[in-house]
């Protein structure tokens, strides 16, 4: 089973215990970062998982022009490299064209393709030749076995460090489907796999100007997506969702993350179990 190093001593396999991927949707300052990243880390400690701090310096696939879109490449980088350095932590953050690719690869610890961008092939070779781990999020439009083309770009630059991300198929107009099937079917092309359980609940430009969600309906895919065998869980959350500047409606609310993880350990425990038939 392919392991996949993303910072030091941490990896990531379909075969060890489950990771997190957490942190708010985009960063809107450093104080805010690190008031939660500050908040995560006492949970790991107490709970005894791994994670990976997220957050977004730029939004650029906003319903709206006029939405906000965070604070930018520049301060953005430089708070998660703070991030990194004072927690301890591997850090990753999206790219959205092919010119961000080098100025990210000395700040992250891994690049994350936005499920938009999957197909484009300029932004996910140029992110591949950083040989840094890329975190490739299927598109709402793809189907599981489609990734295999997409992994084969990425090996191409002759790095082999990625991680799949399930987050939701499209069921219509502003609508989503979770299909735990792709979970085994993309796990058969060799890489960790990955379940984006906050973007799984969200209504793509539901509210019109800016897209809704189903935050409630996070912690059920969760647990349902750890009993195929996964790597890792990928979780959203916000001190306040409702103030949130973007994916409010499906961030898990701060305050409720430690119980999440909680019984979601518990369920990955019981898939990985040896003693299981």
């Amino acid at each position: 089973m392919k392991r996949v190093k993303v910072f030091k001593d941490f990896f990531l396999s379909n075969d060890s215990e489950i990771k997190f991927i957490l942190g708010p949707c985009q960063i809107e300052s450093k104080q805010h970062v690190f008031e939660i990243c500050d908040e995560i880390e006492k949970l790991s400690i107490k709970l005894d998982f791994k994670y990976i701090f997220k957050s977004s310096y730029d939004k650029a696939n906003r319903s709206s022009h006029k939405s906000r879109r965070g604070i930018g490449i520049k301060k953005g980088l430089d708070i998660l490299s703070q991030v990194r350095e004072k927690y301890n932590c591997p850090v990753i953050s999206d790219v959205h064209d092919t010119s961000q690719c080098s100025i990210v690869k000395d700040f992250l610890d891994i690049i994350q393709i936005p499920a938009f961008l999957c197909r484009q092939t300029d932004i996910i070779i140029e992110a591949a030749k950083t040989n840094l781990p890329i975190n490739i999020k299927k598109g709402q439009f793809l189907s599981p076995w489609e990734m295999k083309n997409v992994v084969e770009k990425v090996l191409s630059t002759g790095n082999n460090n990625l991680l799949l991300t399930e987050r939701g198929t499209m069921f219509g107009y502003n609508n989503l489907v979770s299909d735990l099937r792709s979970l085994p079917i993309m796990k058969k092309i060799g890489y960790p796999v990955v379940f984006d359980a906050t973007h799984s609940t969200q209504l793509p430009g539901g509210k019109g100007e800016s897209s809704d969600g189903q935050y409630e309906f996070v912690g059920m895919l969760a647990k349902a997506a750890v009993t195929t065998g996964i790597s890792g869980l990928f979780i959203e959350t916000h001190d306040n969702p409702r103030s949130a500047p973007s994916d409010g409606p499906n961030m898990v609310p701060l305050k409720d993350l430690g119980k999440l993880i909680q019984s979601i350990k518990l369920y990955d425990n019981l898939s990985k179990s040896k003693d299981l038939s």
